[in-house]
């Protein structure tokens, strides 16, 4: 079977865990954490990092330092993972749906004014698999409206936006180094930013409301701290962040160049003023194929290749259909995000992948249509 996903472990990981272990820095202090934190947002180009436990985290971390709460309404894409819309509600907020672009399966950045009202306060930006969004246009939208804007980057470590690297283009990006990410931690998360208070906040938070003196809370804060076990694996990650982003987008080009004569898919796209880094390989099965996008993937399994499916998308949740005022309107019609997780699928798109592996994928793919 190839896996649609593994991680890398081929840099100092080893070495820089062993040293955890043998000086028993294993939890929420140490070096490594400082470290992974500086090196992680150089490299995105932005002067605070705040390591925490997941991806999931981090978005909350970013809401809540953003003093999004109660009352107040976050636009997000239709087409997501379901922890952006939790993460808004958890936060007090209520979601908004906006649906995505059916080239990038990005949010769409023509349909967002449509869902700004008075207690609109952010703009939320999902990196879609490798692909980012149109910074440019959301942020001139965010100017005219004075709303924040957080990015979602958890799919697209080292993608760009006409040269600027994702992470470096809204008021708070977020990040997560889960297994199957570009960079991984095995679980784990950071928020970047430029704003010196909007990290202190988050910092704050992402340790209980720790002050001075300790013990005495000013704030309710969360335990989502990053061990410094995961940060030593995290910077021995980001030491090879550009071998990473250029294996993945090594990857994308193959498929690219095997699929493009064959006409029962639609592949993903690259922006002209986009980077993308292809986290994961996404195709679109189209009618012409005759297979259902569960058909393809059951055949696929059959002949030894692992896939996932897109996502489904916020409106079709079934946890959504109950009547809390913060849920999100699931009312309306977003059919490219409903195309999308009807027909969309991913191929393998683990770094340790080979080119034998991918010409294999190709060659099993290409045999449903003989």
């Amino acid at each position: 079977m190839i896996p649609v996903c593994e991680p890398a472990l081929d840099g100092r990981e080893m070495e820089y865990v062993r040293e955890c272990i043998e000086t028993s820095w294993i939890s929420s202090a140490g070096k490594f954490i400082t470290l992974f934190e500086k090196k992680f947002s150089e490299y995105c180009g932005a002067p605070h990092g705040v390591a925490c436990s997941s991806g999931t985290t981090a978005i909350h971390l970013a809401l809540e330092a953003l003093g999004i709460g109660p009352g107040d309404e976050v636009i997000i894409p239709d087409f997501t993972l379901i922890v952006s819309a939790n993460m808004v509600i958890l936060a007090g907020a209520k979601p908004v749906l906006v649906d995505v672009d059916a080239r990038t399966w990005c949010i769409d950045p023509s349909k967002i004014e449509q869902k700004i009202t008075p207690k609109t306060k952010a703009i939320m930006a999902v990196h879609m698999y490798g692909h980012p969004c149109h910074m440019d246009r959301i942020n001139e939208i965010a100017r005219r409206h004075n709303l924040y804007v957080i990015e979602d980057c958890a799919e697209a470590h080292g993608a760009e936006v006409n040269g600027v690297r994702v992470g470096a283009l809204s008021d708070v990006a977020c990040f997560s180094f889960y297994g199957n990410k570009i960079l991984t931690t095995g679980e784990g998360g950071m928020c970047v930013c430029k704003d010196d208070e909007i990290a202190r906040r988050m910092r704050l938070l992402c340790n209980q409301g720790f002050g001075e003196p300790r013990f005495v809370h000013q704030v309710v804060g969360y335990n989502y701290r990053l061990t410094n076990v995961q940060a030593a694996i995290g910077l021995a990650q980001t030491e090879m962040v550009s071998e990473k982003v250029q294996k993945k987008r090594w990857i994308g080009q193959k498929y690219n160049e095997l699929l493009a004569d064959w006409p029962y898919v639609t592949l993903p796209v690259e922006e002209p003023w986009a980077k993308n880094v292809y986290w994961m390989y996404g195709i679109v099965i189209k009618p012409d194929l005759g297979l259902t996008k569960d058909e393809v993937m059951t055949k696929l399994r059959e002949k030894g290749v692992d896939t996932r499916s897109f996502f489904c998308p916020m409106s079709l949740q079934p946890a959504y259909k109950g009547n809390d005022h913060r849920f999100p309107d699931i009312s309306g019609s977003y059919p490219v995000s409903v195309d999308l997780w009807n027909s969309g699928l991913y191929l393998p798109s683990g770094l340790p992948l080979t080119e034998e592996q991918i010409n294999t994928v190709v060659e099993k793919l290409r045999e449903l249509k003989q």
